[in-house]
């Protein structure tokens, strides 16, 4: 039988309005990706606009991965799809594709910079959790 306190009431209609737009952001996701591989698999579209067909599908799937809609490894799946195609046609670097398509990590640090550990490894800046801590302590 279902719910009927309030708080169920509530959390129903809520559900309703959460489906309804990742929906939506699904649907787009997926007619962006559909629009990137004809531009890359036959249409007469010039090279520059392939590439920004493309790059603007991935940035959905990022998009959508991020805010919890797509699972991030179904996200990661399709990009990595998406770019093999992008790669094997225009010639263009993996690196590139994946560089411009906002590549950061979850810390929001630069792909191939090694995150902190590299920044106190130079000398560049002190650890913030090593600075906080009283000298003489481990």
């Amino acid at each position: 039988m279902a719910k009927r306190t309030a708080s169920a009431k509530k959390q129903a209609r809520a559900s309703v309005r959460r489906t309804l737009r990742n929906r939506a952001v699904r649907s787009e996701v997926k007619t962006k990706i559909v629009k990137a591989r004809r531009s890359l698999t036959g249409g007469p579209v010039a090279e520059s606009d392939r590439y920004a067909i493309a790059l603007e599908a991935i940035r959905a799937l990022d998009r959508a991965a991020s805010k919890g809609i797509l699972h991030r490894n179904n996200a990661a799946r399709r990009k990595a799809r998406l770019t093999r195609q992008l790669v094997k046609l225009g010639g263009v670097p993996a690196t590139g594709v994946a560089a411009g398509a906002g590549g950061k990590s979850k810390k929001g640090a630069a792909p191939g910079k090694g995150g902190a550990a590299a920044v106190a490894g130079k000398g560049k800046a002190p650890d913030k959790k090593l600075a906080a801590r009283k000298p003489g302590s481990k």
